[in-house]
């Protein structure tokens, strides 16, 4: 057999192989995707468990003023959200909220403390719905993934571990998963794709 008559099956081969690959190619994508998504979901189920928690829905909140406690009661003396989030003319967030806690009074206090915007209200929300809330620039102050994460990082996001106790001196019951353990999983979510739960 000569060289010529040894190229048409290696050419009939080298195409079987091309379209194999081809195919495979395409499915692996899908299955990355796939599977993508999965790790996502499950990456988001844990920082639900962290949103859904009083010490992130008490800022969290759709209310015209801020929530206290454990049990979610609304803030002591009428305190109001105010037109910025930072209570009402007279009576802003920082005339009782220093940059940390008080230990004598039990007054909570991190850098900046104030209410979280209204369109980033959590509470009564399915899990789709504040998923797609925590992601839409629209209502999270123009933040994409990386952002996200760096708001996690601010020390107002790190005080509800580290919450205290209240004037009576009960402590604050902290967020369900570790503070470390919940960045891990907001990192994973964006880097994953940031997928949300279907809507019910």
């Amino acid at each position: 057999m000569n060289r010529l008559e040894l190229l048409g099956p290696m050419i009939v081969c080298l195409v079987a192989i091309g379209l194999c690959a081809s195919l495979v190619l395409r499915a692996v994508p899908e299955a990355v995707a796939s599977d993508g998504r999965s790790v996502s979901l499950a990456a988001f189920a844990r920082i639900d468990e962290v949103l859904t928690s009083p010490r992130c829905q008490n800022c969290h909140t759709l209310s015209d003023f801020p929530r206290q406690g454990d049990d979610r009661h609304p803030h002591l003396f009428n305190v109001m959200r105010g037109p910025d989030g930072h209570g009402a003319s007279g009576l802003a967030c920082a005339t009782c909220h220093g940059r940390a806690n008080n230990a004598a009074s039990g007054v909570p206090g991190a850098d900046d403390w104030h209410l979280a915007p209204r369109g980033m209200g959590w509470e009564g929300l399915a899990p789709a719905l504040r998923c797609a809330h925590l992601k839409d620039a629209s209502r999270n102050g123009g933040r994409d993934g990386a952002a996200i994460i760096d708001h996690l990082k601010t020390a107002l996001v790190a005080w509800a571990w580290q919450a205290g106790g209240d004037a009576r001196k009960r402590p604050r019951t902290p967020p369900p998963v570790p503070y470390d353990e919940f960045l891990r999983a907001a990192e994973l979510w964006v880097n994953s794709g940031a997928a949300c739960p279907e809507a019910n």
